[in-house]
């Protein structure tokens, strides 16, 4: 971080600092350093600290007390992953002459608290002392709930895709060492089972681009006119013709509802992931409802401005307490497979629409699963 003119105000240092490359007096407003997201240290010219901010309090759990008009090692003792320390490694003021920083890394504090810390020297000419060493702290919590999500992610799709490949290669490898003692019945049998293990792959390396795309953003959503009634109808209909009672399903319109334009692929996946959810882990009658509603978006009243689509299932229903992690990563209703992705996923898609989802319980006690989605017009109509 780069400090301006004037000083580092507030109860916890107060000091005057030199203008950065990159800030000045005429261009930066004192800033108070207790509200700064990031831990801020900074030491003078001599080594002591005069500024600690809260953030560092809470990040190092020291005092800034304890820590202000100390040398920088002593108030900030620390080690890197080795157990050598950092500020003798480092040594900001006799080192060279042309170091101006320290990139970012993990280092320890007393007791093995983990910080993720960066370090720039101020100097009052290019190869001059340093005035100033300004250190910057980061938690590395979240970047740990980030890795840990990472390779549980990795893990689970990893054992996913064991299963639906060790069938294609045993079933292949059969077939192409045993193909003449085989029925053609056999053939076939071991064929569609290939299948749809190779559809049960393709599905899996989707969800993973979708969770690619979500996480960073870049969820592209082709609009077009969709008609919502009929993409539901179509559902029922490829479930029905897959062996499910026609009366498992009750579809509801209130017409007319409002143009809608979205990308139909992901409205169908969309569909797809709610209604396989309410047939796999509930139980009854599903009852679709399509509605018109308000607009999810801030500031638009108008009460037909958005379509939205309930689903709705018999079953034990959802649990309370799990109401808030549905929509997170590998939640699972229950212990009858999937990854765990697909309301992740869900969720992502409707959002990247403009619109809403929530989850409730259903009037007859099961999961209900309502999404909105604004109307909205293709960019070249707008």
């Amino acid at each position: 971080m780069s400090v301006g003119t004037g000083s580092v105000p507030g109860a916890r240092g107060e000091r005057p600092l030199p203008a950065g490359p990159a800030m000045t007096a005429a261009t930066t407003p004192d800033i108070d350093p207790d509200d700064l997201p990031d831990g801020l240290v900074v030491a003078d010219e001599h080594g002591r600290v005069i500024c600690f901010n809260a953030a560092a309090e809470r990040i190092t759990a020291l005092r800034a007390g304890d820590a202000l008009g100390r040398r920088l090692e002593k108030a900030l003792p620390l080690e890197d992953l080795e157990g050598r320390r950092w500020w003798q490694l480092t040594d900001p003021y006799g080192g060279l002459a042309t170091r101006v920083r320290q990139p970012e890394r993990n280092l320890l504090l007393p007791g093995g608290r983990e910080v993720l810390v960066s370090a720039r020297y101020l100097r009052a000419e290019p190869t001059g002392a340093v005035r100033r060493v300004v250190v910057s702290l980061r938690d590395t919590e979240a970047r740990r709930r980030t890795e840990r999500s990472h390779a549980e992610l990795i893990a689970t799709v990893a054992h996913e895709l064991r299963s639906p490949l060790t069938s294609v290669k045993g079933f292949t490898a059969t077939l192409l060492a045993k193909w003449e003692r085989f029925t053609d019945d056999q053939k076939r049998l071991m064929l569609e089972t290939v299948d749809a293990d190779a559809d049960r792959v393709t599905r899996l390396i989707a969800e993973l681009l979708d969770i690619s795309r979500i996480d960073s953003g870049r969820l592209e959503v082709r609009r077009q006119p969709v008609d919502i009634g009929a993409a539901v109808g179509r559902h029922i209909q490829a479930y029905v013709a897959a062996g499910q009672p026609a009366d498992k399903f009750l579809l509801r319109l209130e017409l007319p509802l409002p143009a809608l334009w979205a990308d139909p692929d992901k409205i169908d996946q969309v569909l797809s992931n709610l209604l396989e959810n309410a047939v796999r882990h509930g139980e009854g009658t599903v009852t679709i409802d399509v509605t018109p509603s308000a607009s999810p978006r801030e500031g638009e009243t108008d009460a037909h401005a958005a379509t939205s689509v309930t689903v709705s299932d018999e079953g034990a229903g959802i649990p309370e307490e799990s109401m808030n992690r549905v929509f997170t990563r590998f939640w699972r209703g229950s212990k009858r497979g999937g990854t765990g992705l697909g309301l992740y996923i869900v969720k992502g898609i409707v959002e990247a629409h403009g619109g809403t989802i929530t989850v409730g319980r259903a009037p007859e006690g099961g999961a209900q699963f309502r999404f909105t989605l604004p109307a909205s017009l293709p960019a070249y109509l707008v």
